[in-house]
């Protein structure tokens, strides 16, 4: 069968991939601690649950909007004015089974061939995938280890170009961590007024924050018609598994994805969108405590990948991942993560997964019980000591 050249052009995630190899492992009896997969330990919470489950006995279970419950839009509105403290409306929400769609579809409506993209690198290769396979030119922006990952505005301003159709954000940032300051967001909403450029804001790590609060880019005068809010319920709530996400962004351009949403998908399932209700307008304990509990982790992983031959690591400030610098270690990134999974029973992921500027990297997920985080330390000492 023939394959359209532009198939050629779609990446694809690593942390899949390397979870698919461990169980493979794991299916031939090797024992293999997980922190490759960006995906909370977590159960849902029981009022999310319980919510989804009444609305399937309930009969949810049809067709609804291609744009997403109204109520759920209404919800996700009147929460993101609260904590952005800009005044957003249900019109202007699109719901999609995950927040990868909003991505997608972003890129695809902005993105003609031989525009150019910019977006952060190391970041999610999701975001380089998708500018190649609409024929756009994704122009890098390098994350620094001596800036805490977080980008040169300078260097962003020296990109961009006549051919700029769009900006990148992602704060906290995946793989690193690392978390935009105020006045780097200003800085950047300067360069989109300018010229006049749309941002696509990533903030799915939004409330996995450990210092301050979370600050959007969205929040700042002059971006209401061109900032547009990528979210979603998988990290917050534990809800990977239900593909429930959203957009936030000018009416104009939510028509457009409205449609999209009607050609692909058609709606995303209306008895998560009820499960989602519940987990905005509900009790909010239970979040707080994933956040608590990953900060003890985060000290943890970090503490001990310190301590360990090559290996250098900053505090993250947000998001669940660490992305120690393994070039001291004298191995290709890519075949410590090999070597790592095979030798000592723990996957990770080599940090040029994540783009050019991720060589000499690796990114661990901390997503994982205390326990098996000092388990996977001590045979990544172990295993690091042979080499």
């Amino acid at each position: 069968m023939r394959v359209a050249a532009k198939m050629n052009r779609l990446g694809t995630e690593t942390a899949f991939e390397m979870l698919a190899r461990a169980r493979a492992l794991e299916a031939k009896g090797k024992h293999v601690v997980h922190l490759e997969i960006g995906e909370p330990d977590f159960d849902t919470p029981a009022n999310i649950v319980e919510a989804g489950v009444a609305a399937l006995k309930q009969g949810w279970t049809h067709y609804g909007p291609s744009a997403g419950l109204p109520e759920l839009r209404e919800a996700i509105a009147r929460e993101s004015s609260q904590v952005r403290g800009v005044t957003h409306t249900a019109d202007q929400v699109v719901v999609t089974p995950g927040a990868k769609p909003i991505m997608f579809f972003v890129i695809m409506s902005l993105v003609d061939e031989g525009d150019e993209v910019i977006y952060p690198n190391p970041g999610f290769p999701i975001y380089e995938s998708v500018i190649n396979f609409v024929g756009g030119v994704p122009v890098p922006v390098q994350l620094r280890e001596d800036r805490e990952f977080r980008f040169d505005v300078g260097e962003l301003r020296q990109k961009v170009s006549d051919k700029t159709r769009l900006i990148i954000l992602n704060s906290p940032q995946n793989p690193t961590g690392g978390v935009l300051t105020r006045s780097d967001l200003e800085q950047v909403a300067e360069i989109a007024s300018e010229r006049n450029i749309p941002v696509l804001t990533d903030e799915v790590y939004r409330r996995i924050i450990y210092s301050g609060e979370h600050f959007s880019i969205a929040s700042l005068p002059g971006m209401q018609d061109k900032a547009i809010i990528l979210d979603g319920f998988s990290k917050t709530y534990a809800m990977t598994g239900w593909r429930l996400g959203y957009g936030i962004m000018p009416l104009d351009l939510a028509a457009h994805i409205t449609r999209l949403m009607t050609n692909s998908a058609s709606c995303t399932a209306s008895f998560i969108q009820r499960a989602g209700v519940e987990a905005i307008t509900g009790p909010q304990e239970e979040p707080a405590r994933y956040v608590a509990e990953f900060k003890r982790r985060r000290d943890v992983i970090v503490d001990g990948l310190n301590q360990i031959r090559g290996f250098s690591c900053l505090r993250p400030q947000g998001a669940f991942y660490v992305f120690p610098n393994v070039s001291r270690v004298g191995v290709p990134s890519s075949a410590l993560a090999d070597y790592l999974l095979t030798e000592a029973g723990v996957a990770t992921l080599s940090g040029g997964s994540f783009g050019q500027y991720g060589e000499g990297y690796l990114r661990l997920s901390y997503a994982n019980s205390v326990e098996n985080l000092q388990i996977a330390l001590e045979r990544i000492k172990a295993a690091v000591a042979r080499l």
